[in-house]
């Protein structure tokens, strides 16, 4: 069942979609279309089985829901109207078990088929909104209530054997039940997609931000959404850039440059994490660090001077000799 909604969908998948839908609206629609294709083949099924039992009047309900239903999906797949598609689907599966079962004799001798109609708030709730879809179970329970009623007053009595009202009960109850597992299941797989998608973008997200600034700042940027301003007495900055980065670039094409430039300033990264400090930027040639922000500490200038002494190894003894980048580096502490 879940592998045949599945196929249904993707083959319906285009039905009735225009380039201003957002994702949430292609879901409904394809959900929605796929349902009533499922759903109308069903019906079809169970009017030709009253038919072939001696109820031509009863079968005509369902093969008439079917034709109904057919005809409201290539009425939407011209029309692209998808309020009047969704309201058709829901009218329609919200009545015909109705009137089938009342023109059946009722609950027992229908075999509680207007469990099917429980479809019709079910879907309003998925495809319309919660509002509407109260006002469906309204009309739901009016409808079994009427039946309640009518149950008592109206004539029993019709031409199917036992056997078939019982396998009828069955089938009535696993029907709509599975179908609204599957379409819940699908919903739900769809929703899982979109966490996701939506954690992946919150991920590339706070890389940004951490890429702009620091951890601490980033954290409280987010979680106060107001500017963070710090006045820190004692702290260490440090430059680094390229000596003779002009007559680099005509030498070298911008691919090797930045592959280098890439390099170096990747182990330098590794620096910044081994003492503890802050990577404040690149930009092109030039790498910046800081020590004693945002967290303050008393070796602030003693760590960055560290990390400048290890720089400086790794340039003078880089292990690709054919590596051409010298780097001025420059502190200052106040």
């Amino acid at each position: 069942m879940g592998n045949l909604f599945t196929t249904v969908s993707r083959f319906v998948e285009r039905i009735g979609i225009v380039e201003s839908d957002s994702p949430d609206e292609r879901i409904r629609k394809t959900v929605l279309s796929a349902l009533a294709i499922m759903v109308g083949i069903a019906a079809v099924a169970w009017g030709i089985i009253y038919v072939v039992f001696g109820e031509p009047l009863a079968g005509s309900i369902p093969l008439g829901y079917a034709a109904g239903s057919f005809f409201s999906v290539i009425f939407f797949a011209s029309t692209k109207q998808f309020r009047w598609f969704r309201f058709t689907q829901l009218v329609l599966i919200l009545l015909a078990p109705f009137a089938l079962m009342e023109l059946l004799g009722g609950f027992i001798l229908g075999s509680g088929v207007i469990t099917w109609a429980l479809l019709g708030p079910l879907g309003a709730l998925m495809f319309a909104d919660r509002k509407q879809a109260f006002w469906w179970l309204g009309a739901y329970g009016l409808l079994v209530l009427v039946s309640g009623v009518l149950e008592f007053s109206g004539e029993e009595g019709n031409h199917l054997p036992t056997a078939v009202v019982n396998a009828f009960f069955v089938m009535n109850v696993l029907g709509p039940s599975v179908v609204a597992f599957f379409m819940l299941q699908y919903f739900s797989n769809q929703k899982d997609s979109a966490m996701a998608m939506l954690h992946e973008e919150q991920a590339k997200s706070e890389n940004l931000l951490l890429n702009v600034l620091p951890a601490e700042i980033a954290e409280e940027l987010k979680n106060t959404n107001r500017t963070v301003a710090k006045r820190h007495e004692a702290v260490s900055v440090l430059f680094a850039d390229v000596v003779g980065s002009t007559s680099l670039t005509v030498k070298y094409e911008p691919e090797r440059m930045v592959e280098m430039l890439n390099v170096v300033f990747s182990y330098f990264d590794t620096l910044t994490d081994k003492y503890g400090l802050e990577k404040i930027r690149t930009i092109g040639d030039n790498y910046m660090v800081a020590s004693g922000v945002p967290s303050p500490r008393d070796d602030h200038a003693i760590a960055l001077a560290n990390m400048a002494l290890d720089m400086n190894s790794y340039i003078t003894h880089h292990p690709d000799g054919a590596t051409p980048l010298q780097f001025r580096i420059g502190m200052n502490t106040g």
